[in-house]
């Protein structure tokens, strides 16, 4: 018995084999393409360990796929690959829907010959999980209720977009073919081995560089926010008790306006790494807003509660100081994935907005 996970060195994916390999002794089969998100180092804890079996490649390389589904038969497929940043939708959508549309398409079929190829146990145990997001649901007004699972779609940005193609193709996979599925809607993730171009890690990373940390806006966009760690944990669950054709969304119940979300690890970091010139608050800059900002996501997680029986560990308060405190801890981690073409990216996307 294996795990297949898509995109198992990015963010929450890393953050998922490391959970499932400290709690499981079932092996892992981790297919990622190593983009600049996609990080080894995320996994160096596993370098010697036999039940992780990494291979650098990519979700559209469908002769690749079938090899690996023939080759350690999963008894689950978990698909967190996925480009997932959206400013850089703006700036070149083709790779989102490269990456999250056609790759996958690439993986169903694949999940969808090798389930085929199964008899008994193992076809009724096989399940496929698509990790998706909330942007699919678009934009609420302050007092709108949390998006629950039967909202319409109504994306608005290109990153949103193509999550939710990639959404509508698992279901279709799942009436039209049969395929056993479920999704999950998360809310924005934070947490260790977050790639310093979303809001949390990168506010950390320039206040500590004496930066400007960037505000889109009057930073009054307002975002639920999950542990990764709880989200691990809501994936688990899923797995092991969640209904073929369901959908879960996955919540952190944490709204919180992002210039809240700046003051707060400000707060920390001049608690923890105090900087003699004085507070790290001098260092807030309000820069243009993003074009189609969607201004709050909230995330009715009452489902995955009343169903499946988890709810989030961590409080805000709790998840955020332990968030601080590992990228206070792993500095050198942070300086190996800002690489040149990081601060370029860094340059070309909030520099004009200064």
């Amino acid at each position: 018995m294996a795990l297949f996970v898509t995109g198992g060195a990015g963010f929450i994916g890393s953050n998922f084999v490391l959970d499932w390999l400290e709690q499981s002794d079932e092996p892992v089969v981790n297919l990622d393409k190593l983009t600049y998100a996609g990080n080894r180092e995320n996994l160096a804890a596993l370098a010697a360990d036999p039940r992780h079996f990494f291979v650098q490649g990519d979700i559209c390389d469908r002769a690749l796929v079938d090899h690996l589904l023939a080759t350690h038969r999963p008894r689950a497929i978990i698909h967190f690959a996925a480009e997932s940043h959206v400013d850089r939708s703006i700036h070149g959508p083709a790779e989102f829907m490269r990456t999250n549309i056609d790759g996958t398409f690439t993986l169903l079929e694949a999940a969808r010959s090798y389930w085929n190829s199964l008899k008994g146990v193992e076809l009724r145990q096989f399940r496929f999980h698509h990790i998706s997001t909330d942007e699919v649901y678009g934009s609420l007004q302050p007092d709108d209720p949390p998006f629950a699972e039967n909202n319409s779609y109504q994306p608005n940005s290109p990153y949103a977009a193509s999550k939710a193609a990639s959404d509508h193709l698992v279901r279709a996979w799942y009436h039209t073919y049969g395929l056993p599925i479920t999704i999950s809607n998360c809310s924005n993730n934070y947490g260790p081995y977050h790639f310093p171009e979303k809001l949390i890690p990168l506010i950390i990373a320039n206040a500590l560089a004496g930066k400007p940390l960037p505000i889109y806006g009057d930073g009054q966009q307002v975002r639920d926010w999950l542990y990764v760690t709880d989200h691990c944990s809501a994936i688990r669950c899923i797995l092991e008790a969640g209904q073929v054709g369901e959908v879960y969304n996955v919540g952190g119940w944490n709204e919180m306006p992002n210039i809240d979300i700046v003051n707060t690890i400000i707060k920390l970091l001049d608690e923890l790494r105090p900087d003699p010139t004085g507070s790290y608050a001098r260092l807030i800059t309000h820069v243009t807003d993003r074009p189609g900002h969607d201004r709050r996501y909230a995330i009715d997680a009452r489902k995955i509660e009343r169903e499946l029986g988890w709810r989030p560990a961590e409080i805000f308060e709790t998840g955020i100081r332990k968030t601080v405190q590992w990228n206070l801890a792993n500095q050198a981690w942070v300086e190996h994935v800002t690489s040149g073409e990081y601060r370029q990216w860094l340059d070309s996307n909030y520099g004009a907005r200064l």
